[in-house]
């Protein structure tokens, strides 16, 4: 069974529009290389950061590997050394050119340093509003090369904006958020802000089992009236499945709206020095055709 809640319409009483967004986001973040698989990404946030008038922090970061063997005479470890610094050094230089081509029209700052690309942003992400990750096909990611999603999602303290493979545009003219009454959810809708109020077509969805109907339709309903202050005139829907179908029910929700955005509150812990990942957040992370924005 799938209710439909519509609040009361709403005059707005601001401009709507990307000048909305604009206000708020000003500055974007992303880690560059010169992968060419994670071209996608960069030219995402080329496009975002166009529409939002908005500065686009670019990041060269890449790190040697450790070697992996030792070598009693020292000389073969002297070679790979300075063989992989040389390597690194022709990276950064590659993804230099590159955001310096894609990135020619619009406001942007470089910064290049040799570190755990990771690590980088997490830190850099202090002078951001939105970090953009993705845009790469699923693969185990080289922590010394490239920036895992979750990871900075988990650490940043921002919202971490992940593009899909293909990148593409973000037009966030219609907007799905997956809502779900944890600390997560609240803060990505929070974060979430300036593209909902830009967008034309909003729909908060709360997918559970159907001994929860009743209080997923109160809860809904209070955020539906949160956003209407917030001049975002939105709908709610309340979906009936089991929690491993969440993901499948934001996408098809997504589909049926035409959204290219879902936001969504992500979850994760560290285990012996791994992050694992709630199954929607996972499934998010790795399987959407869509731009996700997600919050910790």
């Amino acid at each position: 069974m799938v209710t439909l809640v519509q609040d009361t319409p709403k005059v707005r009483t601001e401009p709507s529009g990307r000048s909305a967004s604009a206000q708020a986001i000003r500055t974007l973040l992303t880690h560059v290389s010169g992968d060419p698989q994670e071209a996608p990404r960069l030219r995402a946030a080329v496009a975002l950061a166009r529409d939002l008038d908005a500065t686009l922090v670019g990041v060269g970061c890449e790190m040697m590997p450790p070697l992996g063997a030792g070598d009693p005479t020292g000389m073969m470890e002297a070679q790979w050394i300075l063989g992989m610094q040389e390597v690194v050094r022709t990276d950064l230089e590659r993804a230099r050119k590159f955001f310096e081509a894609e990135a020619k029209d619009i406001e942007t700052d470089w910064i290049e340093f040799e570190d755990l690309p990771s690590d980088a942003i997490a830190r850099l992400s202090r002078g951001a509003d939105l970090i953009v990750a993705g845009g790469s096909t699923a693969r185990r990611v080289e922590r010394y090369r490239s920036v895992d999603a979750g990871d900075i999602m988990l650490r940043a303290g921002r919202p971490v904006l992940v593009a899909p493979p293909s990148g593409g545009r973000l037009t966030a003219r219609s907007v799905v958020v997956a809502w779900k009454d944890t600390r997560e959810a609240r803060r990505a809708l929070a974060d979430a802000l300036p593209f909902l109020r830009a967008a034309d077509n909003v729909l908060v969805v709360d997918v559970c089992h159907r001994d929860q109907v009743e209080h997923a339709e109160a809860r809904t309903t209070a955020v539906l009236k949160g956003l209407a202050r917030h001049d975002v005139i939105a709908q709610a829907k309340i979906v009936e499945a089991p929690s491993e179908n969440v993901a499948t029910q934001l996408e098809a929700s997504a589909k049926a709206i035409g959204a290219d955005l879902i936001v969504a509150g992500g979850y994760g812990h560290s285990r012996l020095g791994e992050w694992f990942f709630g199954g929607v957040t996972r499934d998010l992370l790795t399987g959407s055709d869509r731009f996700v924005l997600l919050s910790h």
